[in-house]
């Protein structure tokens, strides 16, 4: 089954962010686009070259008003002493979630219970708190910053111009397709 349209449940956890704890919770996301990238675990191999190519596009999505928040099932305390000890995690300054209890992992179905894990899950939320867009890979299968952000920036264009598509590759300014009357639905 699809994840396109459900709402995020609600939810309230701990982060590291700008060198301290916080809490975040659903009420925070609402009313703007957020980014959820989840990743297996802290001190491990692929996740700091995605959490740092994340770190390196971070201005970027909030130039188009997006948050980007990672997420995995350490605690806010394993993300400080990550940050610590390693120089790429140091450079992050969005919010990393800690889901110890694997509650937001369970929400968007990429908890791998008998791991302890998530998957490598990437959701665009528009500002209704719904999954618009999403990616799932195995936990040996990084991804790139620079698609995700061409997803939420076509997911945003759509939002504004419903009666208009974007085509593969589209990035903004490029033209983009109006379905016909007769399409519509069939997409």
């Amino acid at each position: 089954m699809s994840l396109i349209g459900k709402e995020i449940n609600d939810f309230k956890v701990k982060a590291f962010a700008g060198g301290g704890f916080q809490d975040v919770a659903k009420a925070d996301i609402l009313g703007k686009w957020s980014v959820f990238v989840f990743y297996p675990a802290d001190f491990t191999f692929v996740c700091p070259t995605e959490l740092g190519d994340l770190a390196d596009h971070y201005e970027d999505f909030k130039k188009i008003g997006a948050e980007i928040y990672s997420v995995s099932t350490d605690t806010h305390f394993v993300h400080k002493a990550w940050s610590d000890a390693s120089d790429t995690i140091k450079k992050i300054k969005y919010p990393m979630l800690a889901d110890p209890t694997a509650k937001l992992a369970q929400d968007f179905e990429v908890y791998i219970p008998d791991e302890g894990l998530a998957l490598r899950g990437s959701f665009v939320v528009n500002p209704e708190g719904k999954i618009v867009s999403y990616e799932v890979n195995d936990t040996s299968i990084g991804r790139e910053a620079s698609e995700l952000l061409r997803k939420v920036q076509a997911a945003q264009f759509v939002a504004q111009h419903g009666d208009q598509v974007c085509p593969a590759k589209w990035r903004p300014g490029a033209e983009t397709l109006k379905p016909s009357l007769d399409l519509v639905g069939k997409l």
